[in-house]
């Protein structure tokens, strides 16, 4: 099998963990499960002897001096993008600079992965399919009817995994308990598997103008202390778009491998909760937290102590002179706070 190369998206600004998550340290490079951040937590996923290439990087200039020390030394290539334009240009950006045969796996750099080796299982089937030229999504298999994902059915059974039947948006709780009743669906985690020369291509057929605009900024841009930037006039006027709807929901060659690997992607604080084992009442207190008759309840504060009683269900985090309490329920709502927002 052809070498792996780690495509790993490092971007956006992680407001649903505020105010732990701020602008200048945002969520991939925090601690949140585990001693390491999420941002080393992926990048070392991929040992060499377990097939992986040097792990290729694609981030934002404001993001690039966390993102270099986080690597601690690690080798690794770099993108650095002068304007964020969603994934689908980040990868483009990324499959100009191999080529055209090597086969990438497409990681955002701040998810949880509990099952290391599932994952790498995962990867390597979905490796297999995209050398056969498929454009392949690792699907997660759901534990429960989950509204905050997007969904992927799949169809025909293929060598290592299934063609996709048809990708679907975030559902409402009724059509989430059929998706889990019905057993053909997964979650979409958002880790993608294809080779260079095969995305480039399905992205020409489907996005002709954000192909073109994608090309031209990386043949007008220059290598700069270590890292390729693109070209600033060009990449700016390339439509935002995500993977999902430039690319992998046009295809007529997506297939999906599904995979149980202990996923998140802590997306919010009550994802975060989840992705912690608690004690046998569900609480984690951390360091700094006392619990009284509750259960359920979460605790992470970077100095004061914190003091709950007979709650059930609460996520209490206190970072930097700020404050949240928020229902486990509510957590998704984090993100349209002042705080969050920055205002």
């Amino acid at each position: 099998m052809s070498i792996i190369v780690p495509v790993i998206l490092c971007g956006g600004s992680g407001t649903r963990l505020w105010p732990k998550s701020r602008p200048e340290r945002p969520k991939p490079f925090i601690p949140l499960v585990g001693g390491q951040s999420l941002f080393a937590q992926t990048v070392s996923r991929f040992p060499a002897e377990e097939g992986f290439a040097a792990p290729l990087l694609v981030t934002g200039a404001h993001l690039r001096v966390l993102v270099e020390e986080a690597l601690e030394g690690r080798q690794a290539a770099l993108i650095v993008e002068p304007v964020q334009r969603n994934t689908a240009p980040a990868i483009a950006l990324a499959a100009h600079r191999l080529p055209e045969d090597a086969v990438m796996l497409v990681c955002p750099s701040d998810h949880h992965i509990g099952d290391t080796d599932a994952f790498r299982a995962a990867a390597r089937a979905a490796a297999g399919l995209a050398g056969q030229g498929h454009l392949v999504a690792i699907g997660i298999t759901p534990t429960h009817a989950e509204t905050g994902y997007g969904y992927i059915r799949r169809g025909e059974q293929l060598d290592g995994g299934f063609a996709v039947e048809r990708f679907v948006e975030k559902p409402d709780p009724a059509t989430a308990e059929a998706y889990l009743a019905e057993g053909s669906y997964v979650w979409n985690a958002g880790i993608f598997a294809f080779t260079a020369g095969g995305f480039l291509s399905e992205l020409a057929r489907h996005r002709p103008e954000m192909a073109a605009m994608v090309a031209e900024a990386v043949a007008k841009g220059s290598e700069a202390d270590g890292a390729f930037v693109p070209n600033a006039e060009s990449f700016t006027r390339v439509p935002k778009e995500s993977v999902d709807y430039a690319v992998m929901e046009n295809t007529s060659h997506a297939a999906v491998v599904p995979a149980e690997m202990a996923w998140s992607d802590i997306g919010s604080w009550h994802a975060v909760q989840q992705a912690r084992e608690g004690d046998a009442d569900g609480n984690w207190p951390g360091e700094r937290g006392e619990l009284v008759d509750c259960r359920n309840v979460m605790v992470e504060s970077d100095g004061p102590r914190v003091s709950v009683i007979g709650l059930e269900g609460v996520i209490v985090v206190v970072d930097g002179g700020e404050v949240l309490v928020t229902s486990a329920a509510g957590a998704q709502k984090v993100g349209t706070l002042k705080g969050a927002k920055g205002e």
